[in-house]
């Protein structure tokens, strides 16, 4: 069993590089669709696993149902979840919540502050934060 396993997209890359002793199965840009399909295989049983998916789903992908799916095959003592951007992922963000409390799971929103010029990503502080609340 690992001790830490991050998965996910780009705020699960920058999650990575704060936690440094954690494995990680991310990539910037993807999407829950993409990221279930080419990676719910390589999913390892974890202590720790920190999903962020759902930030880079448009229209029309079921992100409901993908995350729902990577939660189900996912074997972990404690989860955590980091949201999308609320203002620009709403559904998103709701999607992965109803997830995350079907398997009592803990949320953790993306910073107000300490985040970069696109509003997506947190500064390197923010990206520390994260991280922090996911010990």
């Amino acid at each position: 069993m690992l001790e830490c396993l991050i998965i996910g997209d780009s705020i699960g890359v920058g999650v990575s590089q704060v936690r440094k002793e954690c494995s990680a199965i991310v990539k910037s840009g993807i999407n829950s669709s993409t990221w279930k399909n080419t990676n719910l295989n390589k999913l390892q049983p974890a202590k720790v696993l920190i999903i962020s998916l759902g930030a880079n789903d448009l229209k029309g992908h079921d992100t409901e149902g993908n995350v729902r799916e990577i939660r189900k095959a996912a074997k972990a003592d404690k989860v955590y979840w980091i949201l999308p951007n609320e203002n620009l992922k709403p559904r998103a963000v709701s999607d992965v919540t109803k997830v995350a409390n079907e398997f009592g799971d803990i949320i953790i929103e993306r910073p107000k502050t300490d985040m970069s010029a696109d509003n997506v990503h947190p500064t390197g502080t923010g990206y520390r934060k994260l991280a922090e609340k996911t010990k």
